[in-house]
């Protein structure tokens, strides 16, 4: 059986708080009426939950190295997801904007309000913290940070050469590879989690992937 299986939860108790009735009419057709909708509905809509497996560990440094980077990810995510967003952004609007100055100008303008955003943030990242950012932002993005500098270059420069020194001590042609590496599996776990309790806002990525295969792969 799957370590990992998607599964359809419902909680009875949960729901009932919600229904106001439940209705049959001589066609064996049952309706339910939910607390403040007036409208009849014969099904309820279930969320799709993925259920993770059980975290096991081989000894108590694997355990404390996967604590440290559970810590990292959840502090640079944020700031990928919101490159993402960034980057959804401009490309729209540098679409619509045919004239080469205009779109200079608009350049400039998305690389001040980077940098008030959260440049200083991003200075007090550790190397291996900017690394796991580097991967995220792959993850975001499909495209590698140095990939991104070279085709936004007028926009993203400060904002990857001034404003986070930190940065030149890694690799910015990085990738995000679960298939492959453990490490960035265990990170995509951290993700999962984390965007099942709530803690992080999910933001699905722009590469693809199965989780779940991939948790059958490094579980054997």
């Amino acid at each position: 059986m799957k370590n990992l299986v998607y599964l359809l939860l419902f909680l009875p108790f949960v729901a009932q708080s919600q229904i106001d009735s439940l209705e049959t009419t001589d066609s064996d057709v049952e309706y339910i009426f939910f607390e403040g909708d007036s409208i009849p509905h014969t099904a309820i809509n279930l969320n799709e939950v993925l259920l993770l497996h059980k975290l096991k560990f081989d000894s108590n440094e694997d355990r404390k190295r996967y604590l440290i980077l559970r810590r990292k990810t959840i502090k640079v995510y944020p700031y990928a997801k919101l490159a993402a967003e960034r980057l959804e952004s401009l490309n729209e609007r540098m679409a619509s904007i045919k004239r080469k100055s205009d779109q200079k100008k608009y350049a400039r303008i998305i690389q001040s309000y980077i940098e008030d955003e959260f440049a200083e943030e991003l200075k007090k990242l550790t190397r291996t913290e900017g690394q796991i950012l580097v991967k995220l932002i792959y993850r975001q993005t499909g495209e590698t940070t140095f990939d991104l500098i070279k085709r936004l270059r007028s926009g993203w420069r400060a904002f990857w050469f001034n404003s986070t020194a930190n940065l030149f001590n890694i690799s910015l042609k990085e990738v995000y590879d679960p298939e492959n590496v453990k490490e960035d599996y265990l990170i995509e776990d951290v993700l999962q989690r984390n965007f099942q309790s709530g803690k992080l806002e999910r933001q699905d990525a722009a590469i693809k992937f199965d989780f779940l295969e991939l948790t059958e792969k490094w579980l054997k």
